[in-house]
């Protein structure tokens, strides 16, 4: 069972420094939790993730769906390969209702400049019910696109079947294409489809061993007062903890936490989806944010781009070529431990040769992953001593 305790909070912020507990170990936060999006970090052994100080994973459930139904264990975790560590897993909603977002514009997480709502915005490739969502999906055999479907109730189920430490309700995400009239039903969607998760998490935990966390999330897209009646409506529900989903334009993330954050239970954790660039960082800190995951640190490592504290490289330029310094001077990840020069890692990871090639991601992902674990580890030392803001303004200069 999850449990969560606040040590102390910023004099001049919002920040909080606390420390959540799981079946299989305990978090400091505010922390950073990588992604693992197939149960692994493709190239590095357990060993190895826990050398950059990783302390939470979360995996996806759309993409670990067909060996969940495989697990007919249900205290049997799929998630070995990570190690003994703190996991999540979201519910797979955000892969499948993104799969509509592709009809008009692609849209992510974040959409560049002012979203413009648009009422005429269409999903075709997805059908949304009171019970679910109806995708298309491609089949494996047949080579074509094919109707599936996934709700609430079968998300708890995968997530009970591969065994996250916390779990994600299965809530209705919007586009910041999307009218204040579509996120209403989206925000009243949500809640109704909680109310199913909690139910079905019920059944899901009795006599398991190691119980799962359920984590609510808030919706609401870019307006005000659905975002605060979706904060209110979530956190007045029995969760462990609560996520804050959707989409943004770089501009309103900072606005979107300020809304939600002083409506959702003071002593429970909260968890920012999707969201993990080093000034989202610390405005999600800044904001009472606990843990946020994303792709960046692993999802850059492998293709050559490093995290240092006065800006990025991208190890595959010719620039590089006869560099014989290491990543970051005083760096203390594993690959500058070991002085492994640059010139190396830009040989190795512009490989043809895959296996070659593996081992230059390789030390790109030691050093990313530690780059942004320390920079956690030191945010929670600057809360400690109520420096957060100092901290704050000294590491953004340093690297404009």
């Amino acid at each position: 069972m999850t449990n969560f305790r606040i040590l102390k909070k910023d004099k001049n912020s919002k920040a909080r420094l606390g420390l959540l507990t799981t079946p299989h170990g305990t978090v400091k936060t505010p922390s950073y939790v990588m992604v693992g999006t197939y149960g692994q970090i493709r190239n590095l052994s357990s060993l190895d993730i826990k050398k950059t100080k990783t302390q939470m994973i979360i995996a996806n459930t759309f993409h670990l769906w067909k060996s969940a139904l495989k697990n007919k264990n249900r205290d049997k975790r799929l998630l070995t390969r990570f190690g003994i560590i703190p996991t999540m897993t979201d519910s797979g909603g955000f892969q499948v209702l993104s799969l509509a977002f592709g009809d008009k514009i692609k849209v992510g997480k974040f959409m560049i400049g002012d979203a413009k709502t648009d009422k005429d915005y269409k999903r075709s490739r997805i059908r949304i019910t009171e019970n679910g969502v109806y995708f298309k999906k491609p089949n494996d055999i047949a080579s074509r696109l094919v109707w599936e479907f996934l709700g609430p109730e079968l998300s708890i189920k995968l997530q009970g079947k591969i065994g996250a430490d916390i779990i994600f309700a299965f809530d209705h995400i919007t586009s910041p294409l999307d009218d204040h009239k579509y996120n209403k039903k989206a925000v009243e969607l949500t809640d109704k489809w909680a109310q199913i998760c909690l139910k079905e998490h019920a059944k899901n935990q009795k006599n398991r061993i190691n119980k799962q966390g359920l984590f609510g999330i808030v919706q609401g897209g870019l307006f005000k007062d659905l975002r605060i009646q979706s904060a209110k409506s979530i956190g007045a529900m029995p969760f462990d903890g609560f996520g804050i989903g959707g989409s943004y334009t770089k501009k309103q993330i900072s606005k979107v936490l300020k809304w939600i954050t002083p409506h959702l239970p003071e002593e429970k954790p909260r968890h920012l989806l999707g969201v993990g660039k080093i000034e989202d960082i610390f405005e999600a800190v800044s904001s009472g944010i606990d843990t946020f995951d994303c792709v960046i640190p692993t999802r850059e490592a492998r293709h050559g781009r490093l995290y240092t504290k006065t800006g990025n490289i991208d190890i595959r330029r010719g620039y590089f070529s006869k560099d014989k310094k290491v990543i970051e001077k005083g760096c203390g990840c594993q690959t500058c431990k070991a002085k492994m020069p640059r010139h190396e890692i830009r040989k190795l990871i512009k490989s043809h040769n895959r296996i070659l090639n593996n081992s230059g991601q390789r030390y790109c992902l030691m050093h990313n992953m530690w780059f942004f674990n320390n920079l956690l580890q030191d945010i929670r030392s600057s809360i400690a001593k109520d420096k957060f803001r100092e901290l704050k303004n000294k590491f953004l200069n340093n690297r404009k």
